[in-house]
């Protein structure tokens, strides 16, 4: 019986530490993020960082593998230069979107891979993980202060209104529209050697700037890129998901839509993606494992429990 129960703990334990293995690794989620600029030029042509890094550490390989500090940090004098760093800051792209044929917005990733391979210098980040506090462009703010400790040398910055920066001072700009009009009125004030730094925030495909309502993620930087090449303005562009909007607004917004009870919205649905059927099938499994197994335990254990005689005594006459 002291066997039979260590046997049954033991089982207990595997199946739960099964459980939570399952349940971690498939609610484990990471982002993609692309480097190019067809301005500047590299040795090694494309280069892929495979390894799984931070938000955090994704800013500091692109001030210091993507040269960024070179041309954003006053003093440095960059033997190449560009008039405009752009950040776009995605909110719904995963890793898993960029390999796979079904993909929440497959023309996005068309136009990423486009540029990227068509640029002459590229770096690609497939596996982005989750920063635990700040957002990816408070992150790029405090990457660029680390960069350029004495004095930032980025003679302009601009962020879009959905950015959600703590540095009130910066200048924010509503629409795609207004973006192109201080692109074109920077070209004619900007002196040699500065850099532009525009940071564009998007909101998701669930809310998105009023004004922008039309303008995909895509679309938004084709626009641009194309209004900078356009005007023959130098440029280098940065695009990432923001992984902690994904892993706190997303998961947040799923509870609420699994748990919407009578006043469900378009926007909160009730229906099982594949993760939550791989969820509830894992689940039954172990629920039915443990029915049988305690099925099993008792039949032993009243098997057991059955004293019988070894021997029957012969009958008297």
């Amino acid at each position: 019986m002291m066997r039979m129960s260590i046997g049954l703990v033991a089982l207990m334990v595997a199946l739960e530490l099964a459980f939570h293995v399952g349940y971690g690794s498939a609610s484990l989620s990471t982002v993609p993020a692309f480097l190019w600029s067809p301005h500047l030029q590299s040795a090694d042509g494309e280069a892929v960082n495979y390894q799984v890094i931070s938000a955090k550490d994704l800013v500091g390989s692109v001030f210091t593998q993507g040269r960024w500090s070179n041309f954003l940090c006053s003093g440095e004098k960059a033997q190449q230069g560009v008039d405009v760093a752009f950040v776009f800051i995605g909110r719904e792209l995963l890793s898993s979107d960029v390999s796979s044929n079904q993909n929440s917005d497959p023309a996005l990733v068309n136009t990423l891979k486009n540029m990227y391979t068509a640029s002459n210098f590229s770096m690609a980040f497939p596996y982005i993980s989750a920063p635990e506090e700040e957002r990816m462009e408070n992150l790029l703010l405090s990457g660029l202060k680390e960069a350029c400790p004495h004095n930032v040398g980025v003679s302009n910055i601009v962020f879009s209104d959905s950015c959600s920066v703590e540095d009130g001072t910066i200048q924010k700009l509503s629409n795609v529209q207004s973006f192109k009009d201080h692109l074109v009125a920077r070209k004619e004030t900007r002196k040699e050697g500065e850099t532009d730094l525009v940071v564009l925030c998007s909101e998701g495909s669930e809310s998105s700037i009023q004004s922008d309502q039309s303008y995909s993620d895509r679309e938004i930087i084709s626009e641009l890129v194309t209004s900078v090449e356009q005007s023959g303005t130098k440029y280098t562009a940065l695009y990432v998901s923001d992984p902690y909007w994904y892993t706190s607004y997303k998961t947040l917004q799923r509870f609420l839509a699994e748990t919407a009870t009578g006043n469900t919205t378009d926007k909160a649905t009730t229906t099982c993606d594949e993760l939550c059927k791989f969820k509830s099938s894992l689940l039954e499994g172990l629920l039915v494992g443990i029915v049988f197994l305690l099925i099993l335990i008792s039949g032993l254990c009243c098997m057991a429990g059955i004293d019988t005689p070894t021997r029957f005594e012969t009958p008297q006459d």
